[in-house]
């Protein structure tokens, strides 16, 4: 969330900033509403000022033994109007919040302006894409022969959209967590593992409420009221929820595994089928809580843990700057890792690396603090590393043989007990 400050010092440098990243915004209505908002704050301060006056003057006079009825009626209908006026107040400060939570974050001064997904500044690339002097397949063919998934039986269990991985399947899919997780580990990023479901102000905290709610699945009935995580960033964010942290152990990084939901996948067509855009993923998360000046260095550190893992899977990626209108809503700042894929010729995100400043921390009311000195706003960093539905079709394609046979990792050997390909049956 942005600082109110920030919006009344500068409303219309601030407005071009964010338009950068959705068209759509308008500052008008909170410019407006925050003046409501601080006109009734004055006028009730004032109010409450002379009642307590009036409240003064009415002791010294029973002291006295003066008659004190007008001035007792007049206090009443003081308090009458505090109280209309605190109302609203509640409902304008209420209303101006909305308003404030539905503003993504300021893009950085350094990222390419852009509403164009055809801006994104490609920085490096690594490797090159594999050639073949055959027919490749994609991984839903060569699954037809492999047999490591089951969408059939996935749809007649949950619908379309859903994974049902199996036996080799679902063994290429636990060694590529657990190298990950093996890696981050090594790199100093603490392993957790994160609730699924989470609390509404949790969900707010990280920027997915309330704009994104169209995209997410709850449960909500009288016992509970609690979201199914997108990604386990929302979680892992919301461990510190209204929390003051202590600064000298920063910066806090942190890595987790879980499955992601999300209502927005599929129906994208047959370019986008199987793995590619799924209602559940599995994904390990980096998130980081750092003071503003290890920030930039802590992004540098999971980039650089993200690429570690591609780089080991021996696969072809380039790292993406992304222009101000692709960027996510929290985000300042953001690097994709994109692997490419040969049966859909093209480069697929596997990894968003991105700065949210304290943007996140605000919404959440996480700050830290430095011996006794005053708390401050945390900034916070996350980035996926990796998610392996796409990091898993990356794999087979880039891997197969003619044969539809696919070459196993090196690094993944140990993970598969010394399986080093996937044989057709």
């Amino acid at each position: 969330m942005l600082d109110i400050k920030l919006i009344r010092k500068d409303p219309e440098f601030i407005e071009t900033k964010l338009k950068t990243k959705d068209p759509d915004v308008d500052l008008v209505p909170i410019v407006e509403l925050d003046e409501e908002v601080r006109h009734l704050k004055t006028k009730a301060e004032e109010i409450k000022s002379q009642r307590n006056l009036l409240s003064k003057e009415i002791g010294e006079k029973k002291r006295s033994g003066e008659d004190t009825t007008a001035l007792m009626k007049e206090v009443s209908g003081l308090g009458e109007k505090i109280e209309k006026i605190d109302k609203q107040l509640d409902e304008k400060e209420s209303a101006l919040h909305d308003l404030l939570a539905r503003l993504p974050n300021i893009p950085d001064s350094k990222v390419k302006v852009s509403q164009n997904i055809e801006d994104n500044v490609v920085l490096k690339s690594y490797g090159e894409k594999r050639t073949f002097d055959f027919s490749p397949k994609n991984h839903v063919e060569l699954n037809e022969r492999l047999h490591l998934f089951d969408f059939k039986r996935a749809a007649k269990a949950s619908g379309s959209n859903w994974p049902a991985y199996r036996d080799n399947g679902a063994k290429l899919e636990w060694a590529l967590l657990n190298y990950m997780l093996d890696i981050h580990q090594e790199n100093g990023f603490q392993f957790w593992l994160p609730p699924l479901l989470v609390r509404p102000e949790i969900v707010f905290g990280s920027g997915q409420l309330p704009k994104f709610e169209h995209q997410l699945f709850k449960i909500h009935d009288e016992d509970y009221h609690l979201y199914l995580i997108p990604t386990s960033e929302v979680a892992l964010m919301g461990l510190h929820h209204n929390e003051i942290l202590d600064g000298e152990k920063f910066p806090l990084r942190y890595v987790s595994y879980t499955p992601c939901f999300r209502r927005e996948a599929g129906g994208l067509g047959a370019q986008e089928r199987g793995l590619i855009r799924m209602h559940q993923f599995n994904k390990v998360e980096m998130f980081a809580f750092t003071t503003p000046e290890q920030s930039d260095q802590i992004f540098a550190e999971m980039l650089a843990s993200a690429e570690e893992l591609i780089k080991g899977l021996g696969l072809h990626f380039q790292t993406t700057e992304l222009v101000t209108g692709d960027m996510s809503f929290a985000a300042s700042k953001t690097i994709d890792l994109e692997v490419w894929l040969p049966g859909q010729d093209s480069y697929y995100e596997v990894s968003s690396i991105s700065h949210c400043n304290d943007f996140q921390a605000r919404r959440s009311n996480t700050r830290f603090k430095i011996k006794q000195e005053k708390p401050e706003l945390c900034h916070t960093l996350n980035g996926s590393g990796l998610a392996t539905s796409r990091l898993m079709v990356a794999l087979l394609e880039n891997n197969q043989r003619e044969d539809g046979s696919v070459e196993i990792p090196i690094v993944l050997h140990k993970y598969l007990n010394g399986m080093k390909e996937l044989t057709p049956t």
